[in-house]
């Protein structure tokens, strides 16, 4: 049963959390705990973490820590794993204001062609993270600038907006040595920009992977949220396939749509991961197929394990009940919310399909330390 005594998690006005028994979750008997607890026992983030988080609740790092034990003790099975979610943690059904359920999406790990030099054939340059750029930390203040910005440029006077995508694209980051490698399009540079990470299959056949590695600081705009508008598509049918092709196929409309989206995102390469490792998450961990979820980092910290339910596309035209233990690994600067929950599918092009077509209510109730 559920310890009513329990601490609930703090929440932002209007969003409720109702505490709820673990046996009461459909699913919850059947689901491989002993895979969360696996990752749980690797830690809830690194130090420093890839992009800060909200700070965990004390309590809950500790608990990574006696995850690690339980499994050097030993070797768990399934229901010692469920006991250790049930026992350590308290079960809250997170309501947002206004709304029963939350909402998911899904993203992935993008594949595409890319080179370590400028060609005409790979025109489009990826950037590392400026030496001048400043990422907005909790608590700070910036008097002066717009409160929606995360990011800012040092310079001798103080801080100032970063240059936007427009004025990135047209050339207020050159000289600077920061083009990392050389894309086909600004479409594949929009899509990993959105996705946050991705792999580059270069001329020789080796790949490398991309790691987030900082944004611009200005807000982020949906492109297929535009595009519906501007197109009269019924928002259930704008799916990121959808979006892609549009883009594609109109070079001239694709520059002025994706110039919409002010944002700007940084990579930087790091060949050593493996190819089987999935990418590198917000919380500096590599995140797991199905199991790691990318969530507010404002109202949520990383490694919070997480139960979510919900009826999502298979990506063979049929659905499919998700029912299942996650951690919060990720976060996204469209990811705004309690409830708001951003779902990994993996790597490759069968995942973005997948990933592109979820849009969906979903059941979200996070596991808090007792």
């Amino acid at each position: 049963m559920t310890d009513a005594s329990a601490s609930s998690p703090p929440l932002p006005p209007g969003a409720r959390a109702e505490p709820v028994a673990p046996a009461a979750l459909a699913g919850w008997s059947g689901d491989d705990q002993l895979a969360v607890l696996a990752l749980f026992a690797e830690g809830c983030e690194t130090d420093p973490p890839l992009r800060q988080g909200l700070a965990p609740p004390s309590g809950l790092p500790g608990l990574c820590a006696k995850a690690a034990a339980l499994l050097a003790a030993g070797a768990p099975d399934r229901s010692a794993a469920r006991r250790f979610f049930e026992d350590n943690f308290g079960f809250w059904r997170i309501r947002p204001a206004g709304a029963e359920r939350g909402f998911m999406t899904g993203y992935f790990e993008p594949e595409f062609e890319g080179s370590p030099t400028r060609s005409e054939a790979f025109p489009t340059p990826l950037y590392g993270r400026p030496a001048d750029l400043v990422t907005k930390m909790p608590g700070d203040d910036w008097p002066g600038l717009d409160p929606s910005l995360s990011a800012a440029r040092r310079t001798a006077e103080g801080l100032e907006p970063f240059p936007d995508r427009m004025a990135i694209e047209e050339g207020a980051l050159a000289g600077q040595g920061l083009e990392i490698l050389w894309l086909r399009d600004p479409v594949d540079r929009f899509v990993l920009q959105v996705q946050g990470s991705g792999r580059i299959r270069l001329p020789d056949g080796k790949v490398t992977r991309l790691v987030y590695s900082g944004r611009n600081g200005h807000p982020y705009t949906s492109l297929g949220r535009e595009l519906s508008r501007r197109e009269n598509i019924p928002p259930e049918q704008m799916t990121m396939d959808r979006l892609i092709a549009r883009l594609k196929a109109d070079a001239g409309f694709a520059r002025g749509l994706i110039r919409l989206n002010r944002s700007f995102v940084f990579f930087a390469r790091k060949d050593d991961l493996p190819a089987e490792s999935g990418p590198i998450g917000g919380a500096g961990l590599p995140l797991t197929p199905l199991r790691s979820i990318a969530v507010d980092r404002s109202h949520w910290p990383y490694g919070m394990p997480a139960w979510i339910e919900a009826e999502i596309p298979d990506g063979k035209g049929g659905s499919e009940r998700l029912a299942r233990l996650m951690l919060a690994q990720d976060t996204g600067s469209a990811i705004v919310g309690p409830a708001r929950v951003d779902l990994f599918i993996g790597s490759g092009a069968e995942a973005g399909h997948r990933a592109g077509l979820i849009r969906h209510a979903v059941d979200f109730v996070v596991l808090w330390p007792r």
